[in-house]
């Protein structure tokens, strides 16, 4: 992108530009509350005159390329399609991705990750891990934002067995069934009364 080099007078004063700036901002604020008075006196229903999602009773939809909470993907007998080479843990930045590889009692097959853990307190979502797999076993394609859990540090850190899950209820039941177990859960922790520590 080239940058303009000179600007005209009426930009350098910068008077009219500023005056563009509240025009543009006050025709956004009318329209929007005209949009808001049409819909309360029963006027313009297909619209909503808000942009805020009513959480969790309401959640927004995400896009299918977002990039939520992982999962380990599966092979078709069920067992983990992860062999252990530990490329995603070199490709993390944050360094949160831990695995103890061991090996197969059939030498046919390659090494699996015995333990998988990833600390989603360090985790910045960046997707590293997942292009860095070169047999596509970890992925963040729930559609759901990261878990919300307890206030013990403990509880964020995500073994196998709960990414391997993840996949399970994914195959089984869809990504809608995954979305509204994780709403249920967060409306339990929305409505539970606060007794210092969950």
């Amino acid at each position: 992108m080239k940058r303009r080099e000179e600007l005209t007078l009426i930009e350098r004063l910068y008077l009219f530009e500023v005056i563009k700036g509240v025009a543009q901002t006050s025709g956004d604020l009318i329209k929007h509350f005209l949009l808001y008075i049409g819909q309360v006196v029963g006027l313009n229903k297909t619209k909503k005159p808000w942009a805020t999602y009513e959480y969790p009773d309401e959640a927004r939809p995400y896009a299918e390329r977002c990039r939520g909470r992982h999962r380990l993907t599966l092979n078709p007998e069920g067992s983990v399609r992860c062999t252990a080479c530990f490329l995603c843990a070199t490709a993390c930045p944050a360094k949160y991705i831990s695995i103890d590889a061991t090996e197969h009692e059939n030498s046919e097959i390659e090494k699996f990750p015995h333990r998988y853990e990833i600390d989603t307190l360090l985790c910045i979502y960046c997707g590293y891990c997942v292009e860095a797999c070169p047999v596509d076993a970890i992925r963040m394609d729930t559609g759901i934002h990261p878990e919300i859990y307890p206030p013990d540090p403990r509880a964020f850190i995500e073994d196998k067995e709960t990414l391997m899950m993840r996949s399970r209820v994914l195959e089984d039941q869809g990504p809608e069934a995954l979305f509204k177990a994780h709403m249920n859960k967060l409306k339990a922790i929305e409505t539970k009364p606060f007794e210092g520590e969950y």
